[in-house]
């Protein structure tokens, strides 16, 4: 909707009586003109503040350190803070002013990236509350979206009167507006709108509350105008107040050349951010009017006014102007281009990509020893889709913007796409592997990402006994040894087990789900800390949590213990889901024990594992040496996950690879514990020609080689000491040496770069004859490997 429309849209609404019929109707077209004012509000906000920074000669790095603390949790609101800082640095980049007054303490300064950024992010609520509601529902939701407005659309323009005050009380040259400032917009008149809209809101008035809330936007939008007009004046005053009463004597003569030196050694003083400099020349340009053009602004302050008040009106030509201005310093953000990884995520260098491509064979060949199809599915599913199957880790899943009236989310796991694709194609048996990247809200730590490779291995189908369950054990055990990561452990228990517990104990169903979550953190929290987060926060009384301790406690090595649960007595016999699982347990067991793997597993009644599809066996790896990395795998039965699709009930059983904390103990094991350098080429063979007129002719063995299947690089440089160099740094074992006194000498230098051993071979007939191409370039290559190897033996 054009700008000049904006009024007369929200007078017909104001005018006209509400129904439900057409609130929706109406609320759509008048929030449509309100997102447009505040994208526009929010891009002035930061300018004008910037200006007045400027003016004040705040110490803007002091005052906005703390923004660095924010929490790392990946929050909207949190993002948009450092958003509005870093356009602050490019408005106020190189400003020789902004270093100067300490006033980090005043919250109109302080909190600039606070109330910007809050503002920012629930203006982007309004926007997306208007993509993906309809217009027959949303009345009230809307209404609730754009009240919301009311506090950061306070604070910004209470923070803009506080500096536009501290303007005027730091410039001798605002005396002349001092007189006016009682008829600027106040902060009584901001109050009063919002008590308007708050009581609008109450009587369910909804276009009266977003018409009160388009109004505070106006007024927040003319109060900093006036901040804009203090800061300018504060900034370029003298200038103008010079020429408003025509001081300033004709370019050239004589009287002028003094006064000339003095503005110039100003005006070197007076340096300005790159941004900032660049919007004060852009308003004086702009201000070049009748309205201001030779008027002494220490007398007439309304006209100033009204040439501010104008230009920051949307409805004057000139705002469209001066908003793209703003956009197009702010999008030169050279900071902000500066390489940064996101928080939560990572790069991999050479060194690290040489164990990932290692530690990947070794997953993927594990798997299809056992029968395994590889899958892949895409990186993020419907968000429907994967609601509902985390329990309290839904809160974890990243959310995608509304894309063609679908909503998606990244895939938190690599299970819940897999069950949702069996479902989706009929599938009542399966065996599937899949390697790939899934994403998590979680908050950053050694060890844990936002970003990270999950490795899983799946069985679906209708298997009535626990084959299914002892071979993903027993193929999660071959993975951990065969990646050589040390000692590790692998804690098992059974869901049913543990609802058995938790109904002994007196627990009521509906919080299973939450006590079992509680009991998951018994390994990072002690029993007496879970006790009190149960009592506390859950509900449970103290009787109750004591019991709950006296099973959960309980851990020991998987036969034994399962004998001693068994025994005559046990509660666990009267309850059938219990049995069941105990029985369930004992023939897992005697399998995992024919397997040879048993003694890596220990029965551990702690283990709950938090996520909601779990149904029968669960289990988890942890390794056990000095790198602390938490979980490194874990798995178990689902038997109601792919039914949850609306299809065919198919039982499975899968296990899931967490790679990344793999990774960090392969990487410290390979460089610390056993010293050695992780390779991260495969090159065998380092052709260096010495001379560039033999650059056809390092192709040519480089060629040699490659079609010899060995694996091999061309290098060409007249500096000998660099082709070893790089040889070295790589690790490369061999070189093949080729200059211009080589060719002459009729010979070639071979090189063995670990032993530093080199030896001259005369050119033979066989690399006579490849430069005449008589013989193959792969009989030469295969000769010269040949030679090299009889080197370093």
């Amino acid at each position: 909707m054009p700008q000049a429309a904006t009024a007369s849209v929200v007078a017909t609404y104001e005018m006209s009586p509400s129904s439900d019929a057409d609130d929706g109707a109406a609320l759509k077209d008048i929030c449509t003109v309100l997102d447009q004012r505040l994208t526009a509000l929010s891009a002035v906000a930061d300018a004008v503040a910037a200006l007045s920074c400027e003016a004040l000669k705040a110490d803007v790095t002091a005052a906005f350190a703390w923004v660095s603390t924010v929490s790392a949790d990946g929050s909207s609101s949190d993002k948009d803070v450092v958003a509005v800082a870093s356009d602050f640095k490019v408005l106020l980049k190189d400003s020789k002013l902004t270093v100067k007054q300490l006033l980090h303490d005043n919250p109109s300064i302080t909190f600039i990236p606070a109330f910007h950024g809050h503002l920012r992010s629930v203006a982007r609520s309004v926007r997306l509350e208007l993509k993906s509601s309809s217009a027959r529902t949303w009345s009230m939701k809307l209404a609730a979206v754009v009240s919301s407005l009311e506090l950061p659309l306070l604070n910004v323009g209470e923070a803009s009167l506080g500096r536009a005050k501290l303007c005027l009380l730091a410039s001798s040259l605002l005396e002349g507006f001092k007189s006016k400032a009682a008829g600027w917009p106040d902060l009584d008149a901001i109050q009063d709108i919002v008590k308007s809209s708050r009581a609008a809101h109450l009587r369910k008035d909804y276009i009266k509350t977003v018409n009160d809330v388009c109004d505070l936007c106006d007024l927040v939008r003319k109060i900093l105008s006036w901040e804009a007009l203090t800061a300018f004046v504060s900034l370029e005053g003298s200038e103008l107040l010079e020429k408003s009463r025509g001081t300033f004597k004709a370019e050239g003569s004589e009287d002028n050349a003094k006064p000339d030196k003095k503005r110039e050694k100003e005006k070197k003083k007076k340096v300005m951010g790159k941004g900032t400099s660049v919007l004060i020349e852009f308003i004086k340009e702009k201000l070049q009017t009748e309205t201001t053009e030779g008027v002494d602004i220490s007398t007439s302050v309304e006209k100033w006014a009204q040439g501010f008040l104008s230009l920051f009106d949307p409805n004057d030509p000139r705002f469209e102007s001066l908003l793209d201005k703003v956009k197009e310093i702010v999008d030169s953000n050279e900071s902000r281009r500066l390489p940064k990884l996101p928080k939560g995520t990572r790069d991999f260098a050479k060194e690290q990509m040489a164990v990932r491509d290692k530690a990947f064979k070794t997953i993927t060949d594990v798997f299809k020893r056992h029968g395994a199809m590889a899958l892949d599915t895409p990186a993020f599913e419907l968000r429907e889709t994967l609601m509902g199957k985390y329990g309290e880790d839904s809160k974890l899943v990243y959310d995608l913007a509304d894309q063609g009236g679908e909503l998606c989310s990244l895939r938190y796991d690599l299970t819940v796409p897999f069950a949702r694709y069996v479902a989706m194609n009929g599938i009542t048996s399966m065996k599937r592997y899949q390697i790939g990247k899934v994403h998590r809200r979680d908050n950053p730590s050694k060890g844990r990402y936002r970003e990270f490779y999950q490795c899983d291995f799946d069985i679906a189908g209708d298997y009535k006994t626990v084959a299914p369950d002892s071979e993903v054990v027993k193929i999660l055990t071959e993975l951990l040894d065969e990646l050589n990561i040390g000692d590790y452990e692998i804690k098992l228990n059974h869901r049913k087990l543990l609802d058995g517990i938790l109904n002994f104990c007196g627990v009521p169903t509906e919080k299973f789900k939450t006590i079992c979550s509680s009991i998951d953190k018994l390994d990072k929290l002690s029993f007496e800390q879970i006790k009190r987060e149960m009592v506390d926060e859950k509900g449970l009384d103290v009787e109750t949590a004591d019991k709950i301790g006296t099973f959960v406690k309980q851990r020991g090595r998987p036969l034994e213990l399962l004998a001693e649960l068994k025994q005559g007595g046990s509660k666990f016999l009267e309850e059938d889901p219990a049995l069941s699982a105990l029985n369930e347990m004992d023939m897992l067991f005697k399998c995992l024990e024919s397997a040879g793997c048993i003694d890596k597993v220990v029965l551990d009644l702690s283990l709950a594992r938090g996520l909601d599809y779990y149904t029968g066996v669960i289990f988890e790896a942890v390794f056990k040496g000095a790198t602390q990395v938490g979980s490194i795998a874990a798995g178990g039965r689902y038997d109601d996950l792919i039914g949850m699709f609306g299809t065919k009930k198919v039982p499975a059983v899968g296990v899931s690879l967490g790679i990344e904390r793999v990774f960090t103990i392969m990487e410290q094991q390979l460089q610390k514990d056993q010293n050695q350098a992780i390779r991260a080429t495969e090159t065998q063979i380092q052709v260096s020609v010495l001379n560039d007129d033999l650059l056809p002719l390092a192709f040519k063995l480089a060629s040699a080689c490659w079609n010899a299947r060995i694996s091999a690089e061309c290098m060409v440089t007249k500096n000998l000491r660099k082709h070893i160099s790089r040889a070295i740094e790589l690790r490369i074992p061999f070189m093949v040496i080729v200059g211009g006194n080589e060719i002459e000498k009729g010979v070639v230098k071979l090189k063995d770069v670990v032993a530093n051993k080199e030896e001259e071979v005369p050119l033979s007939d066989s690399f006579k004859a490849l430069k005449r191409e008589e013989v193959t370039l792969s009989d030469f290559a295969e000769e010269i490997f040949a030679r090299l190897h009889s080197m370093s033996s």
